[in-house]
């Protein structure tokens, strides 16, 4: 996901409830990142699974209203919010805007569950990658699931499920990857923390850690190019390449109920790759 750090505050369109929701209980979850990817995938699938959706995009509309097209055909009352995680400045308005679009569109205040799944790559050698890429790395993939994560506390419900998304790079590694894996690794370290001291109130948080993925991240170098592709297959236990919804499904289960055990834990979904 290509991200900026304009200040613009957080924008939605505003949505009367469905007809015949009214006082109906339902899950709500939030996953970030869900007009492209795995977080679309995860959105999707979580409305096939009967939740009902907030997902964020940062600048492409069009992709976020067909998301929201889709997930509403799909029977979940889904709405799409703006939202630019290289930003923390911005997550405090966005929290306090939440609770308004959770009543007029769910008649309900809280979330259910927060996918922290929004970010970008970056593919720069250790020994020239600059202090402002670093920085543009850490904002996203680890000051995000931070900082995003303890604004929507109040609005987080008790016993309520949290996936942060993280990489199968933080155990293999790769060149070019020391930043996104160092910050990506940062974030596992968190999701126990985050486990432990969330505890108390029934939260469970984990971590997935995805292999390659055919998607348009990394400008779609695992989908489109062949000789990735089939070096990716040659190091797969399973001898494919993932698709989104490997992923988006996975997270969705990890968020139903016959997970509710698990927290603090790492789950890797990578086919087997380099065993």
């Amino acid at each position: 996901m290509t991200e900026n750090t304009s200040p613009t505050p957080p924008t939605t369109t505003r949505v009367a409830p469905a007809p015949g929701t009214t006082g109906t209980t339902r899950r709500v979850a939030l996953v970030t990142g869900a007009s492209r990817g795995l977080g679309r995938s995860t959105a999707l699938h979580l409305a096939r699974a009967g939740v009902d959706v907030v997902g964020t995009y940062l600048d492409a509309r069009d992709a976020a209203d067909s998301f929201v097209e889709q997930a509403r055909a799909a029977g979940s009352r889904a709405v799409a919010l703006r939202l630019d995680v290289a930003d923390s400045s911005s997550f405090p308005a966005f929290a306090a805007q939440l609770p308004h679009v959770l009543r007029e569109r769910f008649g309900r205040d809280t979330i259910d569950a927060l996918v922290n799944n929004a970010g970008t790559a970056l593919h720069e050698p250790f020994a020239t990658t600059s202090e402002e890429q670093f920085t543009r790395i850490v904002d996203v993939h680890l000051k995000a699931p931070f900082f995003l994560t303890q604004a929507l506390l109040p609005v987080i419900a008790d016993g309520a499920r949290i996936v942060n998304v993280s990489t199968g790079l933080v155990r293999i590694t790769m060149p070019g990857s020391a930043a996104y894996a160092a910050a990506k690794g940062a974030v596992e370290v968190l999701t126990r923390y985050q486990a432990q001291e969330l505890g108390a109130r029934g939260i469970r948080v984990n971590v997935v850690a995805p292999g390659a993925v055919a998607t348009d991240f990394s400008g779609g170098v695992v989908r489109d190019d062949p000789q990735v592709a089939e070096m990716v297959r040659s190091v797969t236990a399973l001898g494919r390449l993932a698709g989104p919804d490997d992923i988006g499904a996975a997270i969705a289960l990890l968020l139903a109920d016959g997970f509710g055990w698990a927290s603090g834990a790492t789950i890797e979904l990578t086919g087997g790759q380099r065993l």
